[in-house]
């Protein structure tokens, strides 16, 4: 297959996963065309909500991920996101970015890493190369430039650590609202 061709066609699938597929109220389809044609890893009662937009061929979730309404995810370069981890509405993850201080504005990045049982409040932006450590909490708004460490919130602009998370987690994040509401089955 020749190279424009392969781009177009990668191109059409991304297009349909973010304005066709991600319109979609069914778990089930959304899924099945992101494992299926994106050929990402998406674990056990693991949902990606309505809205997601996707781009890039390295985006794995674990177990019992939630993926909420209109977030961007990155996986050009890489985002794995573990077991348990609660991400919500209007999150971007972005893998790649440009140096600006590139001559010809060139791009960099690194793979984002998001642990075991993270929260990722609303509206927040993690960049490239950044690893959220086990139980981290990331306030709402949070531009977050460097890696969190373990079980440490971290809130503003930019994101700095601010105190410690309690580590007694005993909790499952699994959500599967009806249609695209905050309607629990």
């Amino acid at each position: 297959m020749g190279s424009e061709r392969k781009t177009f066609f990668t191109g059409l699938k991304f297009y349909l996963a973010n304005h066709l597929i991600n319109q979609v109220p069914s778990f089930r389809v959304r899924h099945w065309y992101y494992r299926r044609v994106l050929h990402y890893q998406i674990g056990r009662d693991s949902s990606v909500h309505m809205g997601a937009f996707v781009t890039g061929d390295f985006i794995t979730l674990g177990d019992n991920v939630v993926v909420n309404r209109n977030c961007y995810l990155d996986g050009r370069i890489g985002v794995e996101i573990k077991n348990n981890v609660s991400i919500s509405p209007e999150v971007y993850i972005v893998s790649l970015e440009h140096d600006p201080d590139s001559p010809v504005f060139a791009t960099r990045g690194a793979k984002v890493v998001i642990e075991d049982n993270v929260w990722i409040g609303v509206r927040a932006i993690i960049g490239p190369g950044v690893t959220l450590g086990e139980g981290a909490v990331v306030g709402a708004g949070a531009v977050v430039t460097k890696s969190i460490n373990p079980y440490r919130v971290a809130v503003g602009v930019p994101a700095r650590e601010i105190r410690d998370r309690n580590r007694n987690l005993n909790y499952k994040c699994r959500y599967f609202p009806w249609f695209d509401t905050d309607v629990q089955r």
